[in-house]
């Protein structure tokens, strides 16, 4: 991962984009010798956004399954016919 400092970012934005969209590598950005903020390409974090939602959706199932919130399969089907109505 590449690291540059904001000064960087303030200086040469358009060229630490256009690099950006050309090798796709995200950016970390410094402030005072600390991380601030990461620069990403919009189809990634876009991408990444898309699998957190996916990921999230996971680790409900898996909490509605540790609290007994499931249905068995008549159940299931009993349910969908109802909004499928």
């Amino acid at each position: 991962m590449r690291i540059e400092l904001v000064t960087t970012l303030k200086r040469q934005a358009t060229k630490l984009l256009a690099d950006l969209r050309e090798t796709k590598e995200p950016i970390l950005i410094t402030e005072h010798g600390q991380p601030s903020a990461y620069l990403l390409d919009v189809a990634d974090y876009e991408l990444m956004v898309e699998r957190m939602k996916i990921l999230e959706g996971i680790a409900r199932g898996e909490q509605a399954v540790r609290d007994g919130q499931t249905l068995n399969m008549e159940q299931a089907q009993d349910k969908m016919a109802k909004w499928l109505k």
